[in-house]
């Protein structure tokens, strides 16, 4: 289990000790819908979104442990639906990370006025993240039939999950 497990605003300069958990996660390509070659400037760009987007880091003992990103998932008369992105680093996985940041910016998108949360492409196989999502209300609405190329499964579902705020 975690120590003082601190959840704060990311400024940029937490990047650099984002972006080494961040390229791992995505270059062994089982859990996000990104290329696997993302580079640098390209995920920075993806992971610090202009505003009304915030960046949000998980601190355990002064190291950056895990991040989420809130943002809407829609624009216009689709605006009151929020959408969000976490990143655990996978050598502190299991230690309850991910269930603190996902129940902060639950949080954090309900007292923005977000009416629900919806989750676009959660990779069926990303058991534990499923069964976590579960776990804080969310439930899948639909499946995108072998919509992620998984690189050991081959082709599996997209959960679409969602949840009301």
């Amino acid at each position: 289990m975690l120590g003082r497990m601190l959840i704060r605003p990311a400024p940029a300069e937490d990047w650099p000790a984002i972006w080494p958990f961040l390229r791992r996660i995505v270059a062994a390509g089982e859990t996000f819908t990104w290329e696997t070659d993302v580079t640098e400037d390209e995920a920075r760009l993806r992971w610090f979104p202009p505003p009304p987007g915030r960046t949000f880091v998980a601190v355990d003992g002064g190291a950056v442990v895990g991040s989420a990103v809130s943002v809407r998932n829609h624009r216009g008369p689709g605006a009151h639906i929020g959408s969000a992105s976490f990143m655990v680093d996978p050598d502190h996985a299991g230690r309850g990370v991910g269930r603190a940041l996902g129940e902060h910016v639950i949080a954090v998108q309900r007292a923005d006025g977000f009416r629900a949360m919806q989750f676009n492409a959660v990779v069926a196989t990303n058991t534990r993240a499923v069964a976590l999502w579960r776990s804080l209300g969310f439930e899948v609405i639909g499946t995108l039939p072998e919509g992620f190329r998984h690189p050991r499964h081959g082709y599996v579902g997209l959960h679409i999950m969602h949840r009301r705020l």
